[in-house]
Order: structure tokens, then sequence, then C-alpha cells
């Protein structure tokens, strides 16, 4: 094994923070990882890290190693990606962590889509709302929707995503329809629990801002399964249109309060701010950034079933 082969095995072990955790990012034995480390530190004739049966923590010269040796691993990669960069079919590996929902609504077309156009890329997907570490779990790219507070990332915007307050007409029928901002709280609420406060912030048609606060008569972490929930009548849920959109045009759904306005989010790329951004990965962001574009496509279909509605 070549001395850039182990660098790319040390700085892995350190991001991961173990020495098992890197050998599964790699797809190696422990033993392999723990025998390369031992005969790098061996050459280098330096203890590079403290191993305890707990944690890995770097010697002097290990966090120096660490730093140089990021610098070369980003400068190889820099010049190997250039080198290639005009080749119409990407290779190597592509590991993205995106949200659950959104993922399962519209990524799985869209990766099909992206793999069609690069056959030899090997993509890796995990799907889960909470957020990752991306550097310890070996993660190149992010979907990220959210307000972006991590100054240890990179991020670029994807598509924007908007809410709407929505009930079916059954429960509408049965408890009501609010036509004000305060009688919201009068309402069963279907909390989104990764939201935080519960809490609406509405904004009326002259830029008025309404703080509504509620206690949640059912909290979950998926916005699928309270839209279950709402379409079975047990709430008012706020969502995400990419989630509501096909209920919506279905009936199985009606937007609460469609005057005023909720605060906006978007999807965004996001990726290590101390890493070169592989070839592979801008692809991939601009594919995204390009299918979805500013006018996503479920909330052009949204608002052509309200305009619809409206002329009926």
């Amino acid at each position: 094994m070549g001395q850039l082969e182990e660098m790319q095995i040390f700085v892995r072990v350190v991001e991961a923070g173990s020495i098992s955790r890197a050998a599964e990012q790699l797809g190696v034995a422990k033993s392999v990882v723990s025998r390369r480390l031992s005969a790098l530190e061996k050459r280098l004739g330096s203890s590079l890290m403290q191993r305890t049966t707990r944690r890995l923590s770097l010697s002097d010269a290990g966090q120096q190693f660490y730093q140089r040796s990021l610098g070369i691993i980003d400068e190889v990669d820099q010049l190997n990606q250039d080198a290639s960069c005009q080749e119409q079919t990407l290779t190597g590996s592509l590991h993205i962590a995106v949200p659950l929902s959104f993922g399962q609504a519209h990524l799985s077309s869209a990766f099909d889509a992206f793999m069609q156009q690069h056959p030899q890329l090997k993509l890796k997907v995990s799907l889960a709302d909470s957020q990752h570490d991306l550097v310890a779990e070996g993660i190149d790219l992010a979907l990220r929707i959210a307000e972006l507070k991590d100054s240890s990332l990179k991020a670029k915007k994807i598509t924007p995503i908007n809410f709407a307050l929505v009930a079916s007409p059954a429960y509408l029928a049965k408890h009501g329809r609010p036509t004000k901002p305060e009688q919201l709280s009068q309402h069963q609420v279907l909390h989104y629990s990764l939201r935080g406060a519960a809490s609406w912030q509405l904004s009326d048609n002259k830029g008025q801002v309404h703080q509504v606060a509620y206690q949640p008569h059912i909290s979950a972490n998926n916005g699928d399964f309270l839209q279950d929930l709402a379409i079975a009548g047990h709430g008012i849920a706020h969502t995400p249109s990419f989630i509501a959109w096909q209920a919506i045009a279905k009936g199985e759904l009606e937007i609460v309060l469609p005057e005023y306005k909720l605060p906006a989010l978007h999807a965004w790329a996001v990726y290590p701010n101390t890493r070169y951004l592989p070839h592979r990965s801008r692809v991939m962001i601009d594919f995204l950034a390009q299918r979805f574009g500013l006018n996503p496509y479920w909330d052009q279909a949204l608002s052509q079933h309200l305009n619809r509605a409206k002329a009926d």
C-alpha cells in the first residue's frame, strides 16, 4: 500500500472517531485498518494517536500529520477530478444523506435519472430526518431543509420549500373553519416535533405577523405520518407543500387560512467546509438544483389546482 492510501486510512480513522467505524466506512476488516495504522506509525517512527477502549486522541505529531494529509489528499483529488471533468460518465462513489419524506417522495426518481446518466458511479443514500455528522459518518453530501446555522459546512441552495396549514374537510366540518390566526389555538394541532417550538408564525397581506402558540394534540417526527393523521381528521397540520400537494389536489386535505403566508425554507446541499468538493458532488448538486429549480413541480401543480378551484 502506498503513502497516499495510508494517509487516506489515517484521515478516515480520525474523522470517524474509531477504527471500527472507519473500517465499516471503508468496507474493510477492522484488523486491516489497525495493521495499516501501525505500519504507518512504524514507518514514520512516531506515535500519531493514543488508543483507548472509548476514544482516539491525536498526538501533536498526529495533529500535524492529519492537517498536512488533508491538504495532500484534497490536492490529489482535485488534480484527478480536473483532469477527468470533461468526461460525461462519473466514477467512484458518492454517499449522500437526505430527509426521509423528501427523499421517498421526490429523490428516488431524481436519482434514477442521475444514475441513468452516470451508470458507473456508486451511490449510497442515507434517509433520515435527523441531521448527520458528515465528517464522522463519511458522508460526502447532504440535503437539508432548514435554516442553516452550522458554520463548519458549506452550502448551496437547491430549491425553496413552502408550507401550508392543512386539515381534512371532515375535521373542518366538525370543528369549524378558522377565519383568523388567533382561532388556531382552539383547534387540535398535529405537531412536527423536530420543529421545536409549538407555535406558528403567519403573515397577512399587509405584512403584519401573527404568532400563534398551541398545545399539540399529537406529536410525531415524520411529516408523512402527520399528513395521514390529518387526512383521517385528527387535526390541523403544518406541512411542506412537497408532501401535501397531491392530497390537496385530491380533496383529502384543504388549506387552512390560505390568505396568510407561513415562513418558507430552502433545501440546501451541504458538505464539509474543510474539503475540496469533488467533481461528482458538484455534478449532483447542479443536477438537483436544475431538476427542482426556483418553482418546483409540486408547487406548480398546487398553484394550478388552487387557481382552478378559484375559477370554479
